[in-house]
């Protein structure tokens, strides 16, 4: 797989997304619902700070804690505001990507997983498509919140965005 070309997708994609998001209000982007992350606002929060975070472990830095991030509801209240460092990111992020050229070099750390300290041993490659998938998981929960407003969010799938489809001249 090529890392660079699934973080095109996921931009192609998020673009799609961020289409029906901002013409919300922001009592729609701070809805409740009853499942995932309770609020598109959280959801997409959580999507871009994972980004950030994994691209930190991607360069072997050792993130700061969550609530020091650079993203986080206090500091992104509106769509808007989170749209905007975000694209920043993403230029960072696909950056990144394009420099790594050894997937398999491991990279470990030290946090804690139900209040008792682990050591986590993963290669920059599943990294990588850790946060890939990270941001489909979540991209479905905000996609299914925005049904639930009204909107039809739908066919954002990989094979629509990467394939190249071509007239069959043959009859």
């Amino acid at each position: 797989m090529n890392p660079v070309r699934l973080y095109d997708y996921l931009s192609q994609a998020r673009a799609r997304l961020f289409d029906w998001i901002r013409p919300l209000r922001q009592e729609q982007y701070t809805q409740e619902f009853p499942f995932g992350l309770h609020t598109l606002r959280a959801t997409m929060i959580e999507i871009a700070l994972i980004e950030w975070f994994y691209g930190l472990r991607l360069r072997g830095d050792e993130p700061p804690p969550r609530e020091d991030g650079p993203i986080s509801e206090e500091r992104q209240p509106t769509f808007r505001d989170l749209e905007a460092i975000w694209t920043e990111l993403a230029s960072g992020t696909r950056a990144l990507l394009a420099e790594i050229v050894d997937w398999d070099t491991p990279i470990k750390w030290r946090t804690s997983q139900s209040g008792r300290p682990i050591i986590v041993l993963a290669s920059r490659g599943d990294i990588a498509a850790q946060m890939c998938f990270h941001e489909v998981h979540h991209r479905a929960q905000a996609m299914a919140m925005l049904r639930q407003l009204g909107i039809a969010a739908q066919d954002l799938d990989y094979s629509f965005y990467m394939f190249q489809y071509h007239r069959d001249s043959i009859q």
